[in-house]
């Protein structure tokens, strides 16, 4: 397994394995990776010839006042848990490798980064966009994998991709959860311990709503409040919602009213000061 740090060492590399007749898949992250990020790796090393990874904290999707100073870091774990699952290439660039000083250009998906999580943070999706469209000109990727745990994320990328008429694939992996469903996220390692076991009230009130669905209710707005009130019982500590919605799982639009497609129930809490996300398809 290669670590590359130069934007033209990993795009040089790209380039010739692409000559050769090599596909290429490409897996980003910001690191701290876990089981989650490593079933991303998994999938990607059954559809590709070389494997990329890279691990990079991308400040300019970060607001004022979040948590790009204190984002975990293991860099070393993070290489071995790679190199375990037969990864090729990790591209671990600079600030500067991606953001030099005469930097301006940035690329926004307009409508759908205006919702849930773009409504509490409105630089966020044009940050992301930015960095995965060069991430995609470095790496030059057939197929790329995106964690279904960021939902609306992955609609994002989506979008841009059909939109800028980038050649590739974008292949959604479906939430790895922990033992007692709380969806993998490196910001988890935030979450006191008290905290951390209430967490899994978020799935425990996602699933209630499923159940619900299953039995025939089909009104979003009883869905929704069947969610809150399950936290309510759940999660004895304080705790802040930022959404819990219901949207169309295809054209990430809210539903109000009957359910009459598929359908994705989404969420954003904030516990013990952490941020964390979750969704269920119904």
């Amino acid at each position: 397994m290669q670590q590359i740090e130069s934007s033209k060492e990993i795009q040089r590399f790209a380039l010739e394995s692409r000559k050769a007749g090599k596909s290429i898949a490409l897996v980003p992250t910001m690191g701290y990776l876990h089981d989650g990020h490593l079933e991303l790796m998994r999938q990607a090393r059954g559809k590709a010839d070389l494997v990329i990874v890279s691990i990079f904290i991308n400040p300019i999707q970060f607001g004022p006042n979040e948590d790009l100073d204190r984002y975990p870091q293991d860099l070393a774990g993070d290489l071995a848990k790679c190199q375990a699952v037969g990864v090729d290439v990790v591209f671990t660039p600079t600030r500067e490798a991606l953001y030099p000083e005469s930097f301006q250009t940035s690329v926004e998906v307009n409508k759908i980064t205006k919702c849930l999580c773009g409504a509490g943070r409105p630089t966020h999706f044009q940050g992301v966009t930015t960095v995965v469209s060069k991430l995609f000109n470095l790496t030059l990727p057939d197929t790329a994998f995106f964690g279904e745990k960021d939902f609306q994320q992955l609609a994002v990328i989506r979008r841009m991709v059909t939109d800028l008429n980038f050649p590739i694939e974008i292949i959604g992996v479906p939430i790895v959860r922990e033992n007692d469903g709380l969806a993998m996220s490196s910001r988890n390692a935030y979450l006191p311990s008290l905290e951390r076991k209430e967490a899994a009230g978020i799935f425990a009130a996602l699933t209630q709503a499923k159940n619900l669905y299953k039995q025939g209710l089909k009104e979003s707005e009883t869905l929704c409040q069947a969610v809150q009130e399950q936290l309510d019982i759940s999660i004895k500590n304080s705790f802040k919602i930022e959404y819990i919605k219901l949207y169309d799982a295809d054209k990430l639009t809210e539903i109000n009213g009957p359910i009459t497609a598929p359908a994705v129930l989404l969420i954003a809490v904030h516990l013990a000061g952490t941020r964390l996300i979750d969704n269920l398809k119904l």
